[in-house]
């Protein structure tokens, strides 16, 4: 099983997160978000496999989220995510994929439904 872990170590949650897989045995692979940001396209296909809208996966208290414009409330879909790709630190973590499932990691333990 392949498990990937989008990840900011600064982020006790996603610390936690990361904690919880490790102890249930599971190495996922560790994509520091804020280093190497998804894509447009991978960032839809996570929303997508999430059941989330753009603005839901938002850290809508960052202030890139206001200086970004992100919270005008006429922008698209495919807006919001290029401005989340621009300024990943909007991206809400830690976000778990297993296959073609995903779960954001608050609280850390949701993971665990998709493992």
């Amino acid at each position: 099983m392949t498990v990937k872990i989008y990840h900011n170590p600064r982020c006790s949650k996603s610390r936690q997160t990361l904690q919880l897989l490790e102890q249930h045995a599971i190495s996922p692979q560790v994509v520091e978000y804020l280093k190497t940001p998804p894509d447009a396209a991978e960032l839809g296909r996570l929303l997508d496999m999430l059941g989330l809208e753009p603005r839901d996966l938002m850290r809508k208290g960052e202030a890139e989220y206001k200086t970004s414009g992100a919270a005008d409330p006429s922008l698209s879909r495919e807006a919001l995510i290029d401005l989340m790709v621009e300024h990943p630190k909007l991206i809400e973590r830690p976000i778990v994929v297993n296959g073609r499932k995903a779960a954001l990691g608050r609280p850390p333990e949701r993971v665990l439904e998709i493992i």
